[in-house]
């Protein structure tokens, strides 16, 4: 029997990104979702393409070998596939882990394979595995008698994802185009006797920290200033938004402020740290990306969190006296990103400027006690973008 890997979230990141990957590894996918109209299109088209996008060009790989369910509408057919598969990989968002927990709990619990499943979640947040692991044990998914014995049953490790997938275009159907770059890291060390799984493309280590923090807060932190940036001066584009000079200088000086921290915590040297900000600012300025800011600057609400992009290197950066004026610069331009068509969260965050006073702002919104040396800082950021908001 071959290799097989369930795959929650038919997106573009799980389609172009993380089931590319898999189907060059020699593994069969089965897509897992509740969207009718992905579930539709994948399970009626034997094959779609990911074209990888760089300077030096195009590369087209075509998927198949592939299958999908809906996991509203035909659940115990998803327990029986994680039942027999080798790896359960998700891509749905940080706030849908709490949604696939109890189908993967099920399907855990009745495994008696030899092999423990190994369960990696694919999402832009520290720890997300581990999250996803917490819903999976709690006692409303899992019996808790079984919980001692969980380990013989699967695996939990964390990664640390960077592939930046732009708009696509209209008639696209199931294709995606991506940039070519990639990094996908992930923890080997909850593997131990049994071996990680089988994929190339993974870089798996020991030390999964430093890989999660130096991407969230180099890779998404300059992504998001710049489109927040480039939203508020009406560019449409993360290229367009760093073609123009100021705003340049504006996304360096906050990596500037994240790589001090990163430097500092996690012993990364100066000059490597300094070339891969520049690696990413060159990545991101990608114009055959075409990365339109409103999709880039979407969910302002999860990235101004506490252990976001920006509010997370920050508090680390406050609590050590460390300067962190360009951080709280991109904080006031993700707060007026508000009212974003299309854009729940933006419509939200619009909503709790309007309806609290600016200390329950911060508080709700960044995650940060009243003593926090940082939410001095915001405050008057809020106080001055409730002023701006009609």
């Amino acid at each position: 029997m071959g290799l097989k890997a369930v795959h929650f979230g038919g997106g573009n990141i799980g389609r172009g990104f993380v089931a590319e990957k898999l189907h060059l590894a020699g593994y069969e996918v089965v897509f897992v979702d509740v969207m009718d109209s992905i579930i539709d299109q994948l399970q009626k088209t034997k094959e779609y393409t990911v074209t990888e996008i760089g300077a030096e060009g195009e590369k087209v790989n075509t998927i198949t070998n592939y299958r999908a369910i809906n996991s509203k509408t035909h659940e115990e057919d998803v327990i029986k596939e994680i039942a027999s598969a080798d790896l359960v990989t998700c891509a749905v968002g940080p706030n849908v882990l709490k949604f696939i927990a109890p189908v993967i709990a099920k399907a855990i619990d009745q495994r008696t394979e030899p092999k423990p499943i190994a369960v990696i979640a694919c999402e832009n947040a520290i720890g997300a595995t581990d999250t996803l692991a917490g819903f999976i044990k709690d006692s409303k998914n899992t019996p808790q008698d079984r919980l001692s014995s969980i380990n013989d049953r699967a695996r939990f490790a964390n990664s640390a994802i960077d592939r930046i997938v732009p708009g696509q275009k209209p008639d696209a159907g199931l294709n995606v185009e991506i940039e070519s770059f990639y990094e996908w890291v992930v923890d080997k060390t909850p593997f131990a006797e049994h071996g990680h799984p089988d994929v190339s493309a993974i870089k798996w280590v020991d030390d999964l920290n430093p890989y999660i923090e130096r991407k969230l807060f180099t890779v998404n932190t300059g992504h998001a200033a710049a489109a927040y940036y480039g939203y508020a001066r009406g560019k449409k584009t993360v290229d367009e938004a760093l073609s123009d000079s100021d705003i340049n200088k504006l996304v360096h000086d906050c990596l500037g402020e994240t790589s001090n921290l990163i430097v500092k915590k996690h012993g990364i040297s100066t000059d490597e740290q300094k070339a891969y900000v520049e690696k990413i600012i060159k990545r991101i300025s990608n114009p055959y990306l075409k990365d339109v800011v409103e999709r880039v600057g979407r969910a302002p609400l999860r990235k101004l969190s506490r252990k976001e992009r920006f509010v997370g290197p920050a508090s680390q950066l406050a609590e050590s006296g460390d300067k962190v004026d360009a951080l709280l610069g991109a904080i006031e331009q993700a707060f007026g990103f508000v009212d974003v068509e299309g854009d729940e969260e933006s419509a939200e965050l619009s909503k709790i400027l309007k309806s609290n006073g600016a200390k329950d702002v911060v508080g709700k919104v960044c995650g940060l006690e009243e003593s926090h040396p940082l939410f001095d800082k915001i405050l008057p950021i809020v106080e001055k973008v409730q002023k701006s908001v009609k």
